[in-house]
């Protein structure tokens, strides 16, 4: 507990503290009472302490997690902390687990823990201990699911009030409301404190009468703070900040479920599996004080503390004409949910770059340098990562990164991998790609012969079909009764008759050279300029340049005016398929 500690704003600190600690022992409820608040056999600290000992890992070696609760789709946002988490425990030989924190039992969906597990899996972030893709938990410190872990925190917190510092509170969801509303119209926080906290010194009396009625009831944390005091965190990526000290008697435990809420899970949790930094986002950094006054009343030492700055979304301008910036938000954005890039076709390495990049902007640089090299290699640092503001989101970044890593792809690994995504997402696609495998793989193969493999058309699986789609009749058939319009660029008549003389003089065995050589005295002849340099010297002489004659070919056999090498594509397409799709103009 070295990296923090408390400023107070007045002399009476310690006075205040032992008060406190007076008021505790006031208020040790009868143990016949706590046996009514908690009539089940439950484990103690000590049995606990027993089952869950210390990890036994090198002194610098961190032990950190990830914990989604399992109420809708994988958040981009929670890929990133997980990535972020899963590095830092493995570069410094630690480990990193997944819990699932399903305490809200009414949004909670088994079927959403299969997504964040499914997901982790796709995006190669390995996980020590936790749920695993087959349905089963590894590791010694489970349950890794907090439903599981009922007794753990009921035990806890029946320890806590055996110490007096805790206590329920029969407040109905009305009351607590109506006293909200009341201190906002007041202008006072708003929470269950002070004069508000009506439960806080009921008498022994008081609470056997409701227990009697069968109220329901929720277990409080009886705060020892004082809001005008500050303390001091060192956090990780914040730095050192001064925080109010919590005053707020916070529900910790329902009864009605017997399931805590995240703030003592969180405390139960982390220690008993051995955590040793906890990093997640921002939106926590005010619970710091309850959460360190709770790691204080259950005699634990608390983790260190790193909070990262959400990943942002630019959000049109403001008058100023500044661009606005907000968090994204799986409500709003599509490209929130981390599944989402799997549909799409992206490779999951491509995936974890982009955000690694988002995490430490030195990854590109190291990235340049070490071309062949695998990720994990390279090592985060806190001192790089977003302190104040979140990193930017930019798809056309993640798109650049994607087709970088496609183009080092063979054709082999490209048809391998497509096809696999294709049968999930496309599979009139897939059924082009399987019946005639070698004519596929000649179509990827356009282009990336050689050294260079420079082609960079694609940037994820879904962009096969329309960069490789129109090769196969059927898909093409769709698109083919389009290429009239897009033809305008030339005279119909200038069309016929370079179809005409095209079709008379085109040998498949022709060479690039040879083949382009052909489609020149075509344009000469058709009164246009044989290099589009010779057409910008005298455009009023020509009709157009060679360019243009070219691509009515690339047009008529693939309904694109963007393609690879046009000579490639008809060499893999043959000369029938060629001649029956020039032909089916007419």
């Amino acid at each position: 507990m070295s990296y923090f500690s408390s400023i107070f704003a007045n002399n009476k600190t310690q006075t205040n503290n032992e008060s406190m600690s007076q008021e505790n022992q006031n208020h040790i409820l009868p143990q016949t009472l706590i046996e009514k608040l908690f009539p089940n056999k439950l484990p103690t600290p000590e049995e606990l302490n027993e089952k869950y000992p210390k990890r036994e890992l090198p002194p610098d070696a961190m032990v950190t997690r990830v914990g989604p609760s399992p109420t809708g789709l994988m958040h981009l946002g929670g890929l990133y902390s997980a990535l972020i988490s899963e590095r830092f425990a493995h570069q410094t030989n630690g480990v990193f687990f997944l819990r699932i924190e399903d305490t809200d039992i009414e949004r909670s969906r088994a079927e959403t823990t299969d997504v964040i597990v499914k997901s982790l899996n796709h995006f190669h972030i390995p996980t020590d201990e936790g749920m695993t893709i087959s349905g089963d938990e590894k590791g010694k410190y489970g349950p890794y699911t907090q439903s599981a872990r009922k007794d753990i925190y009921q035990g806890l917190v029946k320890s806590l009030v055996e110490k007096g510092k805790a206590y329920p509170c029969f407040c109905t969801s009305e009351e607590t409301k109506s006293m909200g509303e009341e201190q906002v119209k007041e202008g006072l926080r708003p929470g269950y404190y002070g004069k508000w906290a009506k439960w806080r010194d009921a008498s022994v009396e008081e609470i056997e009468k409701e227990l009697e009625k069968n109220t329901p009831y929720v277990i409080r944390f009886r705060s020892e703070g004082n809001f005008e005091n500050k303390i001091k965190v060192s956090d990780l990526l914040k730095g050192d900040l001064e925080l109010s000290e919590n005053d707020i008697d916070r529900k910790i435990l329902t009864a009605a479920t017997g399931l805590p809420t995240y703030h003592l899970a969180h405390a139960v949790d982390d220690h008993y599996m051995g955590t040793t930094h906890v990093l997640r986002g921002d939106e926590w950094l005010s619970s710091v004080p309850l959460h360190l006054q709770l790691f204080e009343a259950l005699g634990f030492t608390p983790p260190r503390y790193g909070h990262l700055a959400p990943i942002q979304k630019e959000d049109g301008m403001n008058e100023k004409g500044d661009i606005i910036k907000r968090k994204i938000s799986k409500r709003k954005d599509p490209e929130a949910n981390a599944m989402l890039y799997e549909e799409l076709g992206y490779p999951p390495r491509a995936v974890v770059e982009y955000l690694l990049n988002l995490a430490n902007s030195s990854f590109e640089d190291w990235r340049k340098a070490n071309p062949d090299t695998d990720n994990s290699e390279f090592q985060l640092t806190f001192e790089k990562l977003s302190r104040s503001n979140g990193p930017l989101f930019d798809m056309v970044k993640l798109n650049d990164v994607s087709k970088e890593i496609i183009s080092r792809m063979t054709a082999e690994e490209i048809y391998a991998v497509g096809l696999e995504w294709a049968k999930k997402y496309d599979e009139r696609l897939a059924l082009e790609m399987e019946k005639d495998s070698s004519y596929a793989k000649s179509i990827l193969n356009i282009e990336r012969e050689g050294e260079s493999r420079g082609r960079k058309d694609i940037s994820k699986w879904a962009d096969l079909n329309s960069e490789m789609g129109y090769f196969f009749d059927p898909i093409f058939d769709e698109i083919k009764d389009n290429r009239e319009e897009t033809l305008s660029f030339v005279t119909k008549e200038d069309c016929d008759s370079a179809i005409k003389s095209f079709l008379e003089t085109y040998n498949e065995n022709d060479t690039k050279d040879e083949w382009f050589a052909k489609v020149k005295t075509i344009a000469r002849d058709l009164g246009y300029a044989e290099g589009a340099k010779q057409f910008k010297l005298e455009p009023t002489k020509y009709k157009g340049q060679v360019g243009d004659i070219a691509k009515i070919f690339r047009v008529l056999l693939t309904g694109k005016t963007n393609t690879p090498d046009l000579h490639s594509i008809m060499k893999v397409m043959g000369r029938e398929r060629l001649v029956q799709r020039i032909n089916s103009l007419a």
